[in-house]
């Protein structure tokens, strides 16, 4: 089975350490909020403001989920220390969608995946199940792996914080979204949509075909 996607619009960021010259402080202006957002849960914000995304179903997938959150939790535990409690509930992998969906009150659908290497792909195909019912769904991805000690561990990546948003919706018409074999140095788990952001073009239809 295969369905159509037209990629209303997409967006994406990637920073080598960090993702720089974020606008958090004018998209979030309550700063007790605002304190208690997570690295990926910025880049989330930030790209569902790029695309124009008040309300609507959300689908988010991270391979490694709140990964500097979860490193400071396991320190806590090795140095015998308090463990924090926003830590504690910025832990799961549902975190940036959940925060967002707060400040934009959006009480739509939202689903959170995690498929290992295979995240992107497999976000994809909900998002192209889910789109069969005629709505624009949000799909979304992201990755921060910046935390402390990861260049005893990272030999292969050279974004550690990535994040991509495509807006996409049903389509009869055919796919004409060329993908480049590109060699992109960030995690597995959001290459192929960032491979898809990447090829998209301005002021035309940009159309990719989903095998299910």
């Amino acid at each position: 089975m295969k369905i159509n996607l037209e990629i209303v619009s997409s967006a994406y960021l990637l920073g080598e350490t960090l993702v720089e010259d974020l606008n958090t402080k004018a998209l979030v202006p309550k700063m007790v909020f605002r304190r208690r957002l997570t690295r990926a849960s910025k880049l989330a914000v930030e790209l569902i403001d790029k695309l124009a995304f008040e309300q609507g179903r959300i689908m988010y997938g991270s391979a490694y989920g709140e990964l500097p959150a979860t490193a400071n939790i396991l320190n806590a535990i090795l140095n015998k220390e308090g463990i924090s409690p926003t830590d504690f509930q910025n832990s799961v992998y549902n975190t940036p969608v959940s925060y967002t969906s707060i400040l934009k009150k959006n009480q739509s659908e939202i689903m959170t995946i995690s498929c290992g290497d295979n995240t992107s792909n497999r976000l994809l195909k909900m998002g192209a199940i889910k789109a069969l019912d005629g709505d624009e769904i949000l799909l979304l991805v992201t990755e921060t792996m910046n935390i402390e000690n990861i260049e005893q561990v990272n030999t292969c990546i050279d974004f550690l914080e990535c994040a991509v948003a495509l807006k996409v919706k049903l389509t009869k018409e055919e796919a004409s979204l060329n993908l480049k074999n590109e060699e992109l140095k960030c995690a597995n788990s959001v290459k192929e949509l960032l491979q898809i952001a990447k090829a998209c073009k301005e002021n035309q239809k940009n159309i990719i075909e989903v095998q299910i």
